[in-house]
């Protein structure tokens, strides 16, 4: 019987390895400031004013539901993300958060960034990290736009864009 089940289970085992939907995805970036923490984290840390370091966001339009805060970030490129805030620690400089719903192509997102001291004197370290899947959750065909690739690219980009206008700002220039 024991070789009966071990048999069956090896047949299957390619199914459900084919079957098992898509796989998380990470991105992660970082930026070295020539501002102090307290000023960097004092940007990031803003919630409902995102639209002052990141180059995509035309307003931010904060919405408290119970104990929890939510962000509704209209983009300059037409659509819209709502995000809840998770946590924000002014002793770790580090903001929790996660998109409810939007125009990435991108489910189950959540992030942090953080902001540290830099290697240099006056400086900081900002570090945005999102773990997510891509938006179709079953097996292939993948509808365009909605596969890894295409989620991997929207987070990279948000990130790059962010980053550099964040030190942009921060730095004065």
């Amino acid at each position: 019987m024991k070789k009966l089940f071990a048999l069956l289970a090896m047949a299957l085992l390619p199914l459900s390895a084919a079957a098992h939907g898509p796989s998380p995805q990470k991105v992660e970036k970082s930026v070295t400031i020539k501002a102090e923490p307290a000023k960097v984290w004092a940007l990031v840390k803003d919630f409902g004013n995102m639209q002052a370091w990141h180059p995509a966001v035309a307003s931010t339009k904060l919405e408290k539901k119970g104990e929890d805060t939510f962000r509704l970030l209209t983009l300059k490129g037409g659509g819209t993300i709502y995000e809840k805030l998770r946590s924000a620690d002014d002793a770790d400089m580090k903001l929790k958060y996660e998109i409810v719903e939007g125009v990435l192509p991108v489910a189950d997102y959540n992030s942090f960034i953080t902001v540290k001291a830099g290697p240099g004197a006056g400086e900081s370290t900002v570090t945005w990290v999102g773990r997510f899947y891509r938006v179709y959750k079953l097996n292939p065909p993948i509808p365009p736009g909605q596969d890894d690739a295409s989620a991997l690219n929207a987070v990279n980009g948000v990130y790059d864009a962010g980053l550099a206008n964040l030190k942009k700002v921060a730095e004065g220039k």
